[in-house]
C-alpha cells in the first residue's frame, strides 16, 4: 500500500483545483470591509450548491426533519415507532421490480449532475474525488477497514438509543421475497453510497474548499448535513450518522479519496439490508419483523 505517497498526492491535487478560486475569494472577503463587491464566482458556486442539495440530500433533509417532527408529536414513543428503509412500491411483482429500478436510476441523476459540474478541462471530476483505478487494493481494504470501525459501535449505539426510547425501530427492508429482491437491495445500497459519499462529501468538500472554507468547518458542515437527512430515525440515527460524517470528512481531507468512502457504504448497507433477515430470525426481540 502506497500509503504516505498516496495521501500526500492526492492532497496536494486537491488542494491545487481550489487554488485559483479561493484566493479570489478570500481577496473579495478581505475587501468586503472597503466596500469590495463580492466575488460573483462565490456567489455563482453557493448557488450551485444550494440547487445540487435541494435535487438530493438537502431535501431529504428537510422531509426528515419534518418526519421527525411528526413522530415526537405522537402519542406513541419513538421506540414504539417504525420506520422502513425498502418497501414494496406495488403487490404485483414486476411493477414492484421496475420501480425500485426506476427510483434508484432517477436517485442518482444528481450524483451525475454533481460530476458534471465538477468536470474540468483535461481532468475529469472522477478523478479529481479520487473515483478511479489507481490505487484498487488500498481502496478496498480501507473500505473495509472503516465499514468495520462505523459498523461495529454503530450496531451498538442504535440499540442503546432505541433502549434509551430516542430512536424508532428501523427496518432495513420489507421487500417480499423474489429472486430479484437481493440484487435491488445491493443496488439500493449501492445508490445510497454513491449519493451520499459523491455529494456530501467529494463534491461538498471540493466546493467549500474553493470558497476558503477550512477543513474542520467543512467536516463539520457535511457531518451535520449527513445527520440531518437521518432525522427520520430519531436523535440515536442523527448522532451516529454525524459521528460516521466525521470520520469520513476527517479520511477524506487526508487522502483525497471517495473510493473508500463508497466500499465502506456499500458494505455497511448490504450487510443491513442483506443481513436483516438473518437478524430477524435469530434475534427477534430486538429487530422484530416489518409489520
Amino acid at each position: 500500500m502506497r500509503w504516505t505517497v498516496g495521501r500526500r498526492g492526492s492532497a496536494t491535487r486537491a488542494a491545487a483545483d481550489g487554488d485559483a478560486l479561493a484566493t479570489a475569494t478570500a481577496r473579495a472577503g478581505a475587501g468586503a470591509g472597503a466596500g469590495a463587491v463580492e466575488d460573483p464566482r462565490a456567489r455563482r458556486i453557493w448557488i450551485e450548491i444550494a440547487i445540487v442539495l435541494g435535487l438530493s440530500l438537502g431535501a431529504s433533509a428537510v422531509y426528515s426533519i419534518v418526519s421527525l417532527l411528526n413522530s415526537l408529536t405522537r402519542e406513541t414513543p419513538l421506540s414504539s415507532q417504525t420506520t422502513t428503509l425498502n418497501q414494496s412500491l406495488s403487490p404485483r411483482p414486476i411493477f414492484d421490480l421496475t420501480y425500485q429500478l426506476l427510483g434508484i436510476f432517477f436517485d442518482l441523476v444528481p450524483v451525475v449532475l454533481a460530476l458534471y459540474l465538477l468536470w474540468l478541462p483535461g481532468r475529469s471530476a472522477l478523478s479529481r474525488l479520487g473515483i478511479d483505478r489507481r490505487r484498487p487494493g488500498w481502496d478496498v481494504g480501507s473500505g473495509v477497514a472503516l465499514a468495520a470501525l462505523i459498523g461495529i459501535p454503530g450496531l451498538g449505539l442504535y440499540l442503546v438509543a432505541r433502549g434509551l426510547g430516542f430512536s424508532l425501530t428501523v427496518v432495513p427492508t420489507a421487500l417480499d421475497a423474489h429472486w430479484w429482491t437481493v440484487p435491488v437491495l445491493v443496488l439500493s445500497a449501492l445508490r445510497a453510497a454513491l449519493v451520499e459519499e459523491v455529494i456530501v462529501v467529494g463534491y461538498l468538500f471540493t466546493r467549500l474548499r474553493e470558497l476558503g472554507c477550512g477543513p474542520w468547518p467543512t467536516i463539520a458542515a457535511s457531518a451535520l448535513l449527513r445527520g440531518s437527512y437521518h432525522l427520520y430515525q430519531g436523535f440515536g440515527g442523527f448522532v451516529g450518522n454525524v459521528i460516521m460524517g466525521v470520520v469520513f470528512g476527517w479520511f477524506y481531507h487526508r487522502f483525497g479519496r471517495t473510493t473508500p468512502l463508497i466500499v465502506a457504504h456499500w458494505i455497511l448497507d448490504i450487510a443491513s439490508f442483506c443481513g436483516y433477515a438473518l437478524a430477524v430470525a435469530l434475534l427477534p426481540d430486538l429487530f422484530p419483523p416489518a409489520s
